[in-house]
């Protein structure tokens, strides 16, 4: 086993149950035939991105001259091979574009594409858009389409993403891009053209590269390489360009029909193809580029043979038919070939035309629809369609109900939307105030079909009741959301049930009820009831109060569903909440979508800290990714979101995004995420002696900085210039305090291991005590510097305690532990953590304890402990433990009269003849028994005494425990 490998295990070995070990980056560069069996494993360990980034960070490494000086990357064998061993990597991926893209960073993929250009001999210095693709050698000619394809698909990524993140931003955003992407549609344009196969490099190739072999031109010839034949060349390009004039089209209304063109020939070529092996695109988003294309150019498909509901509605709406509109709603509320997501979509885009004036007719009569297909699939009606119903009239009744009529006029409709259609018309029934058109739905032949009898009288008298009670009170009502409660429940047992309820459809149904009730501010009902102070403003800013409320308690609720761990019920109420502010303000969604983050990561750690071994999933990973590199202006951003996802990714060990991909200008702004790479990288680099040096100072000078004291002058009464010191620095990064909350969210070992490691270093300094130093592991990486002393101890002090209720077998922890007690006199304290660190890795002393262990160090510190508690007998036996027997101290240990340990029970433990000779001579007859063993006669063999010492070892070391455990 290499030295690194035999660390690794060294940092783990005491606090996770043994896993197989990662293959380490340089044993790729020792074995040329490893990289080759690792990739055909089923699951390798690192995968294969991984792979690359780790290959390209060791290849980009800057240098460090004899002054210190920090120089570019040198250009020796062993980093040129490293590149070769990424381009390898991707080779054995076929350069998918897709796979490569969702595993790596723009900067890393930018850099491993040039490498591609580079060993392909594409000529320096010259533009792509200037050569001419078909005089190149077919792996030359190759890698430059990936390239520019690869720019074009980056520019469409980063336009999805403003559009995700960012209300604010507008499509104009990409006129910034557009110089730069046309050189690159030029050059796929004209790879278009050509109706050769290409070749692209693969791992003998690359190989072939690596041992020079390409002077004989093997590697540019038209045979080497993976052949991909024109058309899958060409599917791919014409896919890919689609996309570009797509996203083009916001601001150049044409280009819809470029993309358009460009996305028909991708599906022919796909369904020329006899194999799609090499070509990589996802048919989903195809067919919905091309539906899309569709709508926005209104051109007919001639390849159609029939169009799809989509068209048809999409047909409809722009030539303002929209009463033919409503009918195809209505037919489909049958058929149900329209998604739900569709046709509220529709819903959307027509009430923002009301919002700008007209068209309220159609909008209502999309909003019934929709309702009623809702009702029929035993979905929850929509916040929408309750306004309705607070102002109904005759004509609007009589439309929902010739579309329940309508919407049940299959031959046999299924018992199941029968019984959820009698539960519609009730809630009509219910919710109507209207005497006069509760009458017209209960008098309606689907009604009777629907109802049987019973339920029909109870219902129409409950209808009676409650129309008595409102007159008596008659008044207007308060807001749009309003609509009348049962008599027989008042405002205080509603409230009550408010408080309880967990199920959101039940807090949205009591809501309505009590803004039915009363003009109040319903969200102040319980005082537990709680929302960070950064969404407050945004949430009491909705104009609507039921909305309001609705949104506060939703979100109150779900926070403490996770402060208790019910993450069950959070996800129902920020689902619901989430559902509730999509229709209203992107603002809010945003913050929801955090807080759901936020959630999801709580959850996951939840299950590690209780046992669970399993890795988050990689959409986890990426939602941490995106968030933490997310720059949305003017959206309340909660600090602990940032806080949990940078300890989130220490403690699954993504080391590599925090290290190499996460991007610099989020290092400098986010103290959280700076701490992270700053942590990942010391971790990465341990036990190196030399590299992990500058990013171990690094580190050191930002936690120094936390732990700093800030001092102030002051002029005294008397006029001098005193000085005042403030224990809460504003020097750093960060308070250490809210420093000491982010470290207790860390549970990664090696990563507790390195600051446990850093702060006893700061430890030993501020105290000055060479004797009594708390020791740790890697203290070799630490500089000299001065810092506050009582920041040091507090801090290192919580730290340990916190990292053992991690792991309490962690033995070097445990020592560190022991150290504390030791250097602040707490001996009984520290004597249990030294046995305790003992035990763990002897299994209750029923084997020997590694040396390492209980190093002479810590045996002369449990001597002393024992010697300061009195107990002089443990001491005399512990004396024997050390290389070197301390006669002395034992001999002094066992003259002392006032003993506090039980004397003559530890003498069965002595095995050194010396100590048994001098104990016979100061007690005469007592130790004649012991002194009298066989086993202990000085002629035996050595394996003999040794045997009898390790016996009484074990036995004392028992004893010690059961006494201080």
């Amino acid at each position: 086993m290499s030295a690194e490998a035999a660390d690794r295990v060294a940092a783990v070995g005491n606090s996770r149950p043994s896993t197989p070990l990662q293959t380490s980056w340089f044993e790729f560069l020792l074995d040329g035939s490893l990289l080759e069996k690792h990739l055909q494993k089923s699951n390798p360990d690192p995968a294969p991105v991984q792979l690359i980034i780790q290959f390209l960070e060791q290849a980009s490494k800057p240098s460090v001259n004899e002054q210190n000086q920090v120089q570019p990357p040198v250009d020796n064998r062993r980093n040129r091979t490293l590149k070769l061993l990424a381009l390898k990597v991707a080779a054995h991926m076929r350069w998918d574009l897709d796979v490569l893209e969702k595993g790596l960073t723009i900067p890393v993929l930018n850099m491993l594409l040039n490498e591609l250009l580079c060993v392909s001999k594409v000529p320096p210095g010259v533009k792509h858009v200037d050569l001419d693709l078909s005089t190149l050698p077919p792996t030359t000619a190759m890698a430059v389409i990936i390239y520019n394809r690869w720019a074009i698909r980056t520019i469409v990524l980063s336009i999805w993403l403003k559009f995700v993140f960012s209300s604010n931003t507008k499509c104009i955003s990409h006129l910034q891009l557009k110089e730069q992407a046309s050189d690159s549609i030029s050059v796929l344009e004209g790879a278009l053209r050509l109706k050769k196969d290409f070749y692209i490099h693969t791992l003998r190739t690359l190989d072939l590269l690596a041992a020079d072999a390409a002077a004989n031109g093997e590697t540019e010839s038209s045979t080497a390489g993976l052949r991909i034949t024109a058309d899958e060349l060409h599917c791919q390009v014409h896919y890919d360009l689609g996309g570009i004039f797509f996203q083009q089209g916001c601001t150049d209304q044409p280009a819809y029909e470029k993309a358009r063109e460009h996305f028909r020939q991708t599906k022919e070529l796909m369904t020329a193809l006899d194999s799609t092996l090499h070509v990589h695109l996802d048919e989903k988003r195809l067919a919905g580029y091309w539906n899309a294309c569709k709508a926005l150019t209104g051109a007919p498909d001639p390849s159609d043979s029939q169009t799809t509901p989509y068209d048809q509605i999409n047909s409809l709406i722009r030539t303002h038919n929209y009463q033919a509109l409503v009918e195809a709603f209505t037919k489909d509320n049958i058929t149900r070939s329209l998604p739900n997501h569709f046709r509220r979509s529709v819903l959307r885009e027509f009430l923002h035309k009301v919002q700008q004036g007209g068209l309220d007719e159609v909008c209502y009569k999309l909003c019934v629809c929709n309702a009623v297909r809702d009702a029929l699939e035993g979905e929850v009606l929509s916040i929408r369609f309750q306004q309705l119903l607070l102002k109904p009239s005759k004509r609007m009744v009589d439309f929902m109900l010739e579309v329940c009529t309508r919407s049940l006029e299959k031959d046999r409709p299924s018992e199941t939307s029968r019984r959820n259609m009698a539960n519609f018309m009730k809630t009509l029934c219910e919710s109507l105030e209207d005497l006069s058109l509760v009458f017209v739905v209960s008098s309606h032949k689907l009604f009777m079909e629907l109802l049987k009898e019973e339920e029909r009288k109870v219902l129409v008298e409950q209808m009676r009741k409650r129309s008595a009670t409102i007159n008596l009170s008659a008044k207007p009502l308060p807001s749009f959301y309003d609509i009348p409660a049962s008599a027989s429940v008042n405002i205080g047992q509603l409230e009550q049930q408010l408080i309880l309820s967990l199920e959101p459809r039940r807090i949205r149904q009591i809501l309505i009820e009590l803004h039915g009730m009363a003009e109040r501010p319903f969200w102040r009902v319980n005082s537990k009831w709680e929302v960070p102070p950064d969404y407050i403003n945004v949430i009491l800013g909705i104009k609507d109060n039921l909305t309001k409320d609705l949104v506060y308690i939703l979100m109150a609720k779900g926070l403490h569903c996770i402060s208790i761990k019910d993450f069950t019920h959070a996800r129902q109420l920020f689902s619901a909440c989430l559902e509730l502010v999509t229709e209203f303000s992107p603002k809010l969604r945003q913050v929801m979508l955090n807080e759901m983050l936020l959630l999801e990561v709580r959850a996951h750690e939840t299950m590690a800290a209780e046992g669970s071994r399993e890795r988050p999933p990689p959409d986890l990973v990426s939602r941490v990714r995106g968030y933490l590199e997310m720059r949305i202006h003017d959206l309340p951003l909660r600090q602990v979101v940032g806080e949990e996802c940078v300890a989130f990714m220490l403690n699954w060990r993504e080391n590599d995004y925090l290290t190499l991909q996460v991007p610099q200008s989020l290092v400098m702004t986010n103290p959280y995420i700076k701490l992270g790479q700053l942590l990942a990288s010391t971790c990465k680099e341990l036990p190196g002696p030399k590299e992990s040096r500058r990013t171990a100072k690094e580190l050191w000078e930002v936690v120094v900085q936390i732990c700093s004291v800030s001092v102030q002058h002051k002029r005294n009464s008397d006029g001098r210039i005193g000085l005042i010191k403030h224990r809460e620095s504003t020097m750093g990064i960060l308070q250490r305090n809210k420093f000491i909350t982010f470290i207790k969210k860390l549970r990664e070992p090696l990563v507790l291991t390195t600051l446990i490691s850093l702060f006893v270093r700061l430890h030993s300094i501020v105290r000055d005590d060479i004797v009594n130093e708390v020791t740790a592991e890697h203290l070799s990486i630490w500089p000299i510097q001065a810092v506050d002393v009582e920041a040091v101890a507090v801090t290192v002090k919580e730290l340990v305690s916190y990292a053992l209720t991690l792991n309490p077998n962690n033995q070097s922890w445990l020592i560190t532990q022991a150290d504390i007690y030791f250097v602040t006199n707490q001996y009984s304290a520290a004597l249990h953590f030294y046995l305790q660190a003992g035990a763990v890795c002897s299994d209750f002393f029923t084997k020997a304890v590694p040396p390492d262990v209980y190093t002479d160090q810590v045996l002369k510190r449990m001597i002393k402990c024992c010697s300061m508690m009195n107990c002089h007998t443990q001491v005399a036996v512990l004396c024997q433990f050390l290389r070197e027997v301390d006669y002395m101290t034992a001999f002094k240990a066992l003259q002392e009269q006032n003993s506090h340990d039980a004397m003559d029970s530890y003498y069965d433990y002595i095995w050194d003849v010396t100590i048994l000779e001098y104990l016979t001579h100061i007690h005469h007859n007592a130790e004649i028994k012991a002194i009298g063993q066989t086993e202990l006669n000085a002629s035996n063999p050595e394996e003999v005494l040794q045997l009898a010492a390790q016996k009484r070892k074990k036995k004392f070391l028992q004893a010690m425990a059961k006494l201080y455990f």
